[in-house]
């Protein structure tokens, strides 16, 4: 159980919100614009976390170093930017746990890598957000996670210091930043972990099922 915490910030898509089948739909529709079968989204889910980079390789087996990159990560943005809130969701238990830590005058917020060309009209979107103290995108900082800079930032913006936070993720680069913002860390295994993934060897203080779990670290339950 954590002691003296007074804010808990969290990743968002994988976290927060299941963002999976904008996410993949957005890769899809490259796919059959070219006359290539659709993938379902099972296929998909699992490389969410990982944004542009997961839903490219997933879609076409296409990589960071090749070529067109670029170009088609773009394309990719512009076809998420069209329809970022047409299928997404917020994970159940994440508004009743969100109530519960403002019932124990909590703040909270969030730290992602999305970048802000997104976080902020997605988040503006949905009325689970209105109540964040803080919302860091992958841009906001230098450096995005794993770097603690953008966890740092959003403790600023709370005015707390970094020990009084947790920080929530469902990456290893969430833990590793955590770790090194000196935040208490907890792993959300039920987010878009691959198959490959063990939670385990992050080295988080905590790990948790589901989101409610949260609140039993927090002595909020």
């Amino acid at each position: 159980m954590f002691h003296d915490i007074r804010a808990v910030l969290f990743d968002l898509d994988g976290t927060l919100i299941d963002s999976a089948p904008d996410l993949g739909a957005a890769a899809d529709k490259m796919r059959t614009d070219r006359g290539l079968p659709s993938l379902p989204l099972a296929r998909y889910r699992p490389m969410a976390g990982a944004g542009a980079r997961g839903m490219l390789g997933e879609a076409f087996g296409m990589t960071p170093d090749h070529p067109e990159f670029a170009a088609w990560r773009e394309e990719f943005f512009v076809n998420y930017e069209s329809r970022m809130t047409e299928s997404t969701t917020i994970f159940d238990g994440v508004p009743e746990l969100v109530s519960q830590l403002l019932q124990h005058n909590l703040a909270w917020g969030v730290v992602t890598n999305k970048a802000a060309r997104f976080t902020e009209p997605l988040t503006r979107a949905l009325p689970l957000f209105r109540t964040a103290g803080a919302v860091v995108s992958g841009d906001t900082t230098p450096h995005a996670k794993p770097h603690p800079a953008p966890l740092l930032e959003a403790a600023a913006r709370l005015k707390l210091p970094p020990e009084q936070c947790v920080y929530v993720g469902d990456d290893e680069r969430d833990i590793v930043a955590g770790l090194a913002a000196g935040m208490r860390t907890v792993a959300a295994t039920y987010g878009y972990l691959g198959a490959t993934t063990d939670p385990k060897e992050w080295g988080a203080h905590a790990a948790i099922k589901s989101p409610s779990d949260l609140l039993q670290l927090l002595a909020c339950a």
